[in-house]
């Protein structure tokens, strides 16, 4: 199969200055080939690391420590993992990494500078992440779950074939995909617009009871429950709400196809 991606993820904030330190070892596993790489170096509060995978999951945790560690587990079938490189792009005090497959136009970037197929390459590439408070992430991949717990950063999740499952205290998160659910956990306040969508599956949001927040939310096959009390601005039915959260403010919105929306309160 050839996946093709271009543009996933959103464009990163930027700001000098960037300590790496690289290293990379081959374990055999019965079966099947597999190697190990990572990355440790150290971002900024207020700058952002991007993660952006084709084949394999995403996970993000959160680190106690000032340094970010990224650890890649390449693992295939049929194609060599050494194939697979794994690239880190340093702008401004940002820092994006990348699954670079073989082909003369694969390239990793942010945003548009970004472009990569698999060429019928089976590596999957299995990204974990340690985050230091105040550093956003952005995890994307095409056929993979990105899971990401107890961050205190904003947060920018996106998959294709697979479910989101986050978790911060940043208060400002999104969440994508196509074929899977997404469940999203945010315990602050946070300042920017939040959204939240698929198209087969069902979503759930949590966000503290005291949210100020206009709400839109639409699925078509599905219903949508909510612990808080809406005024109502715009229309209402079961599978339609557009409404106030408390005073109203930033926009939260909720999608899905096929699934139900639950909106939870903290």
């Amino acid at each position: 199969m050839n996946h093709t991606v271009v543009g996933l993820a959103v464009a990163l904030a930027c700001a000098p200055g960037i300590t790496t330190r690289l290293a990379e070892s081959a374990t055999p596993a019965p079966g099947r080939q597999q190697n190990m790489w990572n990355w440790t170096g150290r971002i900024a509060p207020g700058k952002a690391l991007e993660i952006r995978g084709v084949n394999g999951r995403i996970e993000a945790e959160f680190s106690s420590r000032n340094e970010v560690v990224v650890t890649a587990t390449k693992r295939a079938h049929h194609s060599d993992p050494d194939e697979v490189k794994i690239e880190v792009v340093q702008h401004e005090g940002s820092v994006t990494i990348c699954a670079v497959y073989p082909g003369s136009s694969n390239r990793c970037g942010t945003d548009d500078a970004y472009h990569m197929s698999t060429h019928n390459n089976d590596v999957e590439v299995e990204f974990h992440a340690q985050v230091p408070a105040g550093v956003a992430f952005r995890g994307g991949t095409v056929n993979g779950d990105v899971e990401v717990a107890n961050l205190a950063g904003p947060v920018n999740a996106e998959t294709v074939n697979g479910s989101v499952r986050l978790e911060t205290t940043g208060g400002d998160a999104s969440a994508n995909t196509v074929n899977g659910s997404v469940a999203a956990v945010l315990h602050g306040q946070g300042t920017t617009p939040l959204s939240f969508k698929t198209v087969n599956g069902g979503v759930t949001v949590s966000v503290p009871k005291d949210l100020n927040a206009d709400l839109e939310a639409e699925t078509v096959n599905g219903s949508i429950e909510t612990d808080f009390p809406i005024t109502v601005t715009g229309r209402i039915n079961r599978r339609h709400l557009d409404g106030r959260i408390g005073q109203g403010g930033r926009h939260l919105k909720i999608e899905t196809v096929n699934g139900s929306i639950r909106l939870r309160a903290l």
